[in-house]
């Protein structure tokens, strides 16, 4: 057996090492078709759609009972469901009376006995027309729902991509969204490449969307990777630690430059398919591309990749890259039970995993 990473005291936070084989994993190895899933770690018993949550049309009567010097950093403390940005533009409409007369000044400060009412505005309807596209669902509630996006799916509108990416389709089938900055809209927490399937969170409230993103931000919240390679790593497991920045030659394409941002990519050797293997990614940062830029930078390009491959075919129709995010654990934001999402492998990757099995 490899080293486990995991016990490597240099390891950075957050990485917790290669998934486990055989007995102790949760789920059977991913790459052999239609297995997937979610499974709590915990035995929290609390039901997230009984806890209360602010939505549009709602508001509140607050108290002071000790001074304090600014009123948008007394609300956020009352009020983690909102964050103080949003708080901030709340104070700037007019939204918060202090002992009956409006408050636009997000400084102003607080003395024992004020009274401050919140009042939230009904929603923004969305500027986006829903779509009914199918949707591959791991997990939902009320503050987040965890899906398994397909290859070939952009997750957000941007030019050339205005129909038919995963915000359409998340608009049609939440009929629960609390709104995001005052908007009727689900809340991306992190972002897939548009040829990369599997697990992805996305929040339905403005509370579970900042305590997501600042899981990410922490590493508390790992993402799992797993793709097919050009070539034969020498060695079992190993960390690209090289600053990821645009690419000379254009900004769709990324490249290791000096002047970057930091990236690291953790790897693993999971099946080695003669001259192919089958790797898994633990990333401790989330740079555009970067599984994708760090693998070519080893000459261990993604098989099927357009803008870092060599191009190659192997008889095997790809949608892109052969690469799956498949695994995400996160904290739940309200109930604090941890979660893991397994995203079934899609049918073209383990059909590629077969060809190559039979050619090794």
């Amino acid at each position: 057996m490899p080293p486990d990473p995991s016990s490597n005291p240099s390891d950075p936070p957050g990485y917790a090492g290669p998934l486990k084989k055989g007995a102790e994993m949760q789920n059977p190895p991913l790459f052999k078709g239609g297995q997937g899933g979610i499974q709590p770690l915990s035995e929290t018993e609390a039901n997230p759609s009984e806890l209360p949550l602010f939505k549009g049309g709602q508001g509140g009567i607050y108290t002071v009972t000790e001074a304090a010097p600014r009123l948008d950093r007394w609300l956020a403390d009352q009020i983690p469901d909102l964050s103080r940005s949003r708080l901030q533009k709340l104070i700037e409409q007019g939204q918060i009376h202090r002992n009956g007369s409006p408050c636009l000044e997000k400084k102003t400060p607080l003395q024992p006995g004020d009274s401050l009412t919140l009042t939230i505005p009904p929603l923004t309807p969305p500027q986006l027309e829903p779509e009914p596209i199918p949707l591959d669902i791991l997990y939902e509630d009320s503050s987040l729902i965890i899906l398994n996006k397909a290859a070939g799916m952009v997750v957000h509108p941007a030019p050339g991509h205005s129909h038919g990416t995963l915000v359409h389709a998340l608009l049609h089938h939440c009929q629960d969204l609390a709104g995001i900055g005052g908007e009727e809209r689900p809340g991306i927490v992190h972002r897939l490449d548009k040829d990369t399937s599997g697990a992805i969170v996305v929040a339905k409230t403005e509370q579970a969307l900042h305590h997501l993103q600042a899981q990410i931000k922490a590493k508390t919240a790992q993402r799992i990777y797993h793709g097919i390679v050009y070539g034969a790593p020498s060695t079992d497991t190993g960390t690209v630690d090289a600053p990821i920045g645009h690419h000379p030659a254009g900004l769709k394409k990324m490249a290791i430059c000096d002047n970057g941002r930091d990236a690291v990519t953790h790897w693993q050797v999971l099946t080695r398919l003669g001259n192919y293997t089958l790797m898994e990614f633990h990333l401790t940062t989330g740079r555009t591309h970067q599984i994708r830029v760090h693998l070519a930078h080893i000459g261990h390009a993604l098989v099927g990749d357009p803008l870092y491959g060599p191009g190659r075919s192997l008889g095997v129709n790809l949608t892109g890259q052969a690469l799956h995010a498949h695994c995400l654990r996160l904290d739940h934001p309200l109930t604090g039970e941890r979660i893991e999402a397994i995203a079934p492998i899609p049918p073209e990757l383990a059909r590629l995993q077969r060809v190559l099995s039979r050619r090794a």
